[in-house]
């Protein structure tokens, strides 16, 4: 394994490069590329934090729990609440900020503030080619025709090696309130949460599960302010949302929290056995989906908009799926030629990405096989 202690000595590796490179973050995803592993596990600490202008800056393998004991401090978070996969994929390890930016990993507060990549102001990495690019944060001027912060975000690793990261964070509401709906079905649950999403209550989480709680199906919705904010607009909620005929209950600051952090971190299935699948889709089409796909469990977050499904290891659930407005990736399983972990892309996205790999990627070395092209083994 490698590990580099510095930007330029990531330069120097991929340079000399004459095979291709896994790159390894906290290793809590389990994805198995070919390829020596490149470990950024010492290129590790805040460089600049400024509560006052709300931006921290950090080294790509910072692990994301000294981020956020560091924000905590100051009563500032990451707004988009970072998913952590580690119980549901069984692997160890703690999340970095470069992994969660290259991932793109956005937990329910999504459908209110925004993914990862709005939250990303700049970037810093190591292209296929040994360059060190940079783009965005202190430096704006943009050369090479790319947004390279939104081109980051999201790309797993296959464009480039990141090494640095700003970030736009915010306060920590004073608190939250979660409206739990019980005993309506999954079509009453995306309208219930589509008007809620519609209202002027700004709603920070939308779920939907049919067996968290175990005593039948339970829709729920965060608000996040002030107490009195809070409460207010949890009363106007119950008064939206009379017509569905629920039973409605306004859950304690314990059960809010460990509703939304399983939500998050998809802990339900964490312990049960088959393959977890993450759709995202329409959410008036989230029902007809979950029909056709006949999941042994579903729950739906961000509305209905997203999807998590766990099925028989094995299940082809794209075929299941069909024709629909969306994709579906497998999270936990293992992937073939026949099953690949991501979507297959279109003919005309796989050549756009063909040639930003070839742009930013000429040699094909970085996480070789992880989007575009099937994995031989693990996801």
């Amino acid at each position: 394994m490698m590990t580099p202690d510095s930007e330029a000595a990531v330069a120097d590796i991929i340079r000399a490069a004459t095979g291709p490179i896994c790159i390894e973050g906290g290793n809590t995803r389990g994805c198995a590329v070919p390829g020596e592993k490149l470990s950024l596990s010492k290129l590790s600490g805040i460089t600049i934090y400024e509560p006052g202008a709300l931006t921290l800056v950090a080294k790509a393998g910072t692990p994301l729990k000294e981020i956020e004991k560091t924000l905590a401090g100051e009563r500032q978070r990451l707004a988009f609440e970072p998913h952590d996969l580690t119980g549901l994929l069984g692997t160890h390890g703690h999340s970095t900020i470069g992994g969660v930016i290259a991932t793109n990993a956005s937990g329910p507060r999504r459908i209110q503030g925004g993914a990862a990549r709005d939250y990303a102001l700049g970037v810093r990495f190591v292209d296929g080619a040994g360059h060190i690019t940079k783009n965005g944060g202190r430096v704006m001027k943009n050369v090479t025709g790319y947004d390279l912060v939104k081109l980051m975000c999201g790309a797993h690793g296959t464009l480039g090696v990141l090494t640095e990261v700003s970030l736009k964070v915010l306060p920590v509401p004073e608190t939250q309130g979660t409206l739990m709906l019980r005993n309506i079905d999954k079509a009453a649950a995306v309208g219930a949460m589509s008007a809620a999403l519609g209202s002027p209550y700004e709603i920070t989480g939308a779920a939907h599960c049919a067996e968290v709680m175990g005593d039948g199906p339970v829709t729920a919705l965060r608000v996040e302010g002030f107490e009195a904010s809070v409460a207010y607009r949890i009363e106007q909620l119950k008064s939206l949302l009379r017509h569905t005929g629920a039973e409605m209950q306004v859950a304690s600051q314990e059960l809010s929290e460990w509703f939304w952090t399983g939500a998050r971190d998809v802990l339900r299935y964490a312990d049960k056995a088959g393959d977890v699948w993450r759709i995202s889709c329409k959410p008036s089409d989230a029902p007809a989906l979950t029909d056709a796909a006949k999941p042994e469990a579903c729950y739906y977050d961000w509305g209905g908009a997203l999807m998590w499904m766990r099925v028989p290891a094995g299940t082809d659930l794209r075929a299941r799926l069909g024709s629909y407005d969306g994709h579906a990736i497998l999270v936990r399983g293992t992937a073939s030629a026949d099953l690949p972990r991501f979507q297959p892309e279109s003919a005309g996205v796989a050549q756009l990405s063909a040639g930003l790999r070839h742009r930013f990627d000429p040699k094909a070395m970085l996480n070789q096989g992880l989007m575009g092209r099937a994995l031989s083994e693990g996801v």
